[in-house]
């Protein structure tokens, strides 16, 4: 499930941004042991199941099987409100009938997976950052928007990536939008820079 995008008017220019949802409960799955490192599947793996289509016109195009949204639903639900210390994303691969979650290995996050999928197939793989550390790190770039304007650093959009890997900030100028941003966060900043233009409203009418 790739990133959701809110567009908001920030500055006079536009930002695009994305911050996952997550409850107050930021995990208690802390000081818990860990669950499996390097990926595992659910049973449900072990079964093949063809893809599923739907007909657009004249194009054939794969959709989702109910029993298999049900699930995603369900596990990003209670990860974003229960374990949000451990789950990072998840996206839907419909081709091969599954879904991948990414999460920073926790066992209670793990049997709770394994609960959620039932029947499903689902891989699970290991992810550096959780949701509650990503949306941190958003959140504090996006109060900061202002300060770069001062600064002359253009940020284009910022959004957590749903595999856990770091918050991607698109800027025209990556090497001056990330120099400037480590030395203000420090070099452990969960920060991925990418070139990306700017965003620009559409014009009415």
């Amino acid at each position: 499930m790739h990133r959701e995008r809110v567009v908001r008017l920030l500055l006079a220019g536009a930002l695009v941004m994305t911050a996952p949802g997550c409850g107050e409960d930021t995990g208690g799955e802390t000081g818990r042991r860990t669950g499996l490192t390097g990926g595992w599947r659910t049973a449900g793996c072990e079964f093949s199941r063809p893809a599923q289509y739907t007909t657009v016109g004249a194009r054939r195009m794969t959709v989702t099987p109910p029993r298999l949204a049900a699930a995603m639903e369900r596990i990003d639900r209670g990860g974003r409100e229960r374990f949000a210390a451990s789950f990072a994303g998840l996206e839907v691969d419909q081709t091969r009938v599954r879904a991948i979650v990414y999460r920073v290995p926790s066992a209670a996050f793990d049997d709770f997976i394994r609960a959620g999928a039932e029947d499903s197939c689902i891989v699970v793989r290991d992810a550096a950052h959780g949701v509650a550390e990503l949306t941190t790190w958003h959140d504090r770039v996006v109060a900061d928007l202002s300060y770069w304007v001062g600064q002359g650093i253009e940020i284009s959009t910022v959004g957590s990536r749903h595999d856990g890997a770091g918050v991607e900030i698109g800027t025209p100028d990556i090497e001056a939008t990330r120099g400037a941003l480590l030395a203000r966060y420090g070099d452990e900043a969960p920060l991925i820079f990418v070139e990306e233009g700017p965003v620009r409203p559409l014009s009415a009418g």
